[in-house]
């Protein structure tokens, strides 16, 4: 019983200091925002420069557009600065040394990204800012920003990115609002000459070498993060006395290649490779002209893959480009080449004629080069398409002894005639009318045989072309 007592009483207790710290901060709000301006930057003098302190926290890098050349990330811009308007003594509102507000009832600094290219410079969530009793302010709202990136593709997929953000106040100058990086002990100065139109102008850089908060980066699937420098840059400009200042955070990318090596490149050289087997493959397989027609259609379709990821520009091409440009035109002239080939091949001494030019710079010129002996010229042959033709003997020669095979074609009159190995002259008309069936079907068969005859030889000069 004396337990649930003393447990009572310990709530009681907590709910009324709570109670009365809720007062506390609510009389505390009130009395600093009473009569505060927040369009008026707050300093006590207007000669006076105040000091915002800036870091970017980079959470996600969500997306490197090469065909838009927009690179989209997921940061928290950090933002400190003290407020002379916003101090306090912690003993007077019951111990309350922090306090938070929203956003848009204190004056905020309007630093925007200078190279956007969504249209959105600010922040858009308003989130709340931290007060501390010393005028303290602290802000760091969440944005997701798109930014210009210029994108060099010339070693694509093996390629490095180096995108920029640069950040600066649009509406001071240097000598209102003096925007420093907040790792500023680690910061190293440098003095340039930068060119511009007026001529020669002096720039003021402070580099800070881990410029980017990356303690709760989130890994992206395509890109590694190599560095990111800060730079702080102030120029002077003649017509100004205000320098105009920016920090510039550099992020230096790397393309991760297991992708695009796995699905671009070693298809493409591997069915470039096949260009070579087109010509290992005989010519009476008749697929010679498909495969490289094939092959050429392959590497047309990696290329307009490729068009699409690389942005269209004209001051460079990459490597992969070229060298897919390079295999299609050589896919190409294989094609030609197979048709020329196949051309030469399926002609025959029955179908063309050889040239004499031809001729005679293989037969005659080259073999001296190729320190080739020519074979001896064969015997005399008949002419090929030539006929065989059988004179009819004169009726007044005397006739020899016709074989019994060959006998049964003639009438019993001629079997006698023949027998006897004579032929009368008046029987002579009467014999031709009846050999005549035998000679046209001799004539037939030798024509026949010529024909066969000039096929063997066809063949024979062709395999010896194939070897």
């Amino acid at each position: 019983m004396l337990t649930r007592q003393l447990f009572v009483i310990a709530v009681a207790v907590a709910m009324f200091a709570m109670s009365q710290a809720n007062r506390d901060a609510n009389r505390l709000f009130e009395d600093l925002l009473a009569d505060y301006n927040k369009l008026v930057r707050p300093v006590d003098n207007n000669s006076d420069t105040l000091v915002v302190r800036f870091k970017l926290k980079l959470s996600q890098l969500l997306d490197v557009h090469e065909k838009n050349q927009i690179m989209t990330t997921n940061v928290w811009l950090q933002h400190s600065w003290t407020d002379h308007k916003l101090r306090w003594n912690p003993d007077d509102y019951g111990g309350v040394d922090v306090l938070y507000v929203p956003s848009d009832t204190i004056w905020l600094p309007d630093i925007v990204l200078y190279n956007n290219a969504d249209g959105n410079y600010q922040v858009t969530i308003m989130t709340k800012a931290k007060l501390s009793y010393n005028g303290t302010v602290e802000w760091a709202p969440p944005a997701i920003y798109k930014s210009m990136c210029q994108i060099d593709v010339e070693f694509f997929p093996f390629d490095r990115q180096q995108c920029e953000m640069k950040f600066g106040s649009w509406t001071y100058g240097g000598l209102e609002v003096d925007l420093i990086h907040k790792d500023e002990h680690l910061q190293e100065e440098a003095v340039n000459m930068v060119e511009g139109v007026d001529g020669s102008i002096e720039e003021s850089v402070w580099i800070v070498h881990e410029g980017i908060d990356l303690s709760d980066y989130y890994p992206s699937v395509e890109w590694d993060i190599l560095k990111v420098p800060g730079k702080r840059h102030s120029k002077r400009y003649p017509c100004c006395e205000s320098p105009f200042i920016d920090i510039t955070y550099e992020i230096h990318l790397r393309r991760k290649t297991l992708f695009y090596t796995v699905n671009l490149i070693f298809p493409s050289v591997g069915i470039s490779f096949l260009t070579a087997l087109v010509f290992y493959l005989p010519s009476d397989g008749g697929e010679k002209i498909s495969l490289c027609i094939l092959i050429l259609i392959s590497l047309t379709v990696f290329f307009l893959l490729l068009v699409e990821i690389i942005p269209s520009t004209s001051l460079v091409i990459p490597l992969i480009g070229k060298y897919l440009l390079f295999t299609m035109v050589l896919v190409t002239l294989s094609v030609v080449v197979t048709v020329i080939t196949l051309n030469v091949h399926y002609r025959s001494p029955t179908t063309h004629n050889m040239p004499k030019c031809v001729r005679r710079f293989f037969i005659d010129i080259l073999p001296k080069y190729l320190l080739m002996k020519r074979p001896p010229h064969p015997g005399h042959k008949q002419k090929r398409g030539s006929r065989t033709t059988f004179s009819t003997p004169n009726y007044n020669s005397q006739f020899p002894t016709v074989p019994d095979q060959n006998m049964v074609h003639l009438s019993p009159t001629f079997r006698t005639s023949f027998a006897a190995g004579s032929l009368e002259e008046t029987s002579y008309s009467s014999f031709r009318r009846d050999v005549s069936p035998v000679m046209s079907a001799v004539e037939s068969v030798a024509y026949i045989a010529d024909h066969l005859k000039n096929e063997d030889d066809d063949k024979q000069v062709s395999e010896f072309g194939n070897q």
